[in-house]
């Protein structure tokens, strides 16, 4: 992002987790608050970052394996004469879909979890900054009223 930027930026989406990373904006007179909340938010980014990155191998992989095993057992390639990819029909696919997510059960539930704990912290993080910014802007609005 510029220099001059003053808000967040996001970016495209990682090639391994999908995610869109962001590049949080850290104020020049952030206070310790502020900068508990930033901390918290690029955790939890990091976090995500992490899961979706691992889990999207696995997937990728597993599937691969899936599709290679079935071909291999119909006698076929992974490849057709002219030379695309062979593939499976949906039917045979839900079952890898229903297997791998029966597999992850345990992870989706964990990661749901700690995503939910992150969340809640960084939402009462939130208001707590927004309760010192307003009570800073009607201190501020008082003295200058009084001037």
């Amino acid at each position: 992002p510029p220099a001059h930027s003053h808000r967040d930026w996001i970016g495209p989406p990682d090639r391994h987790s999908n995610l869109r990373p962001v590049i949080f904006y850290v104020p020049p007179e952030e206070s310790a608050l502020e900068r508990r909340l930033r901390e918290a938010r690029q955790e939890a980014q990091a976090s995500n970052q992490r899961f979706w990155a691992q889990h999207n191998r696995a997937f990728r992989q597993e599937k691969e394996e899936f599709i290679y095993s079935r071909l291999k057992a119909k006698g076929l390639e992974m490849r057709d004469e002219s030379g695309q990819k062979a593939t499976l029909n949906a039917e045979e696919m839900a079952d890898f879909y229903k297997d791998f997510l029966s597999k992850n059960f345990k992870k989706h539930l964990q990661y749901n979890r700690d995503w939910y704990k992150r969340n809640f912290r960084i939402t009462f993080l939130m208001g707590q900054v927004a309760l010192v910014r307003a009570l800073r802007w009607l201190r501020w609005r008082k003295k200058n009223v009084e001037q």
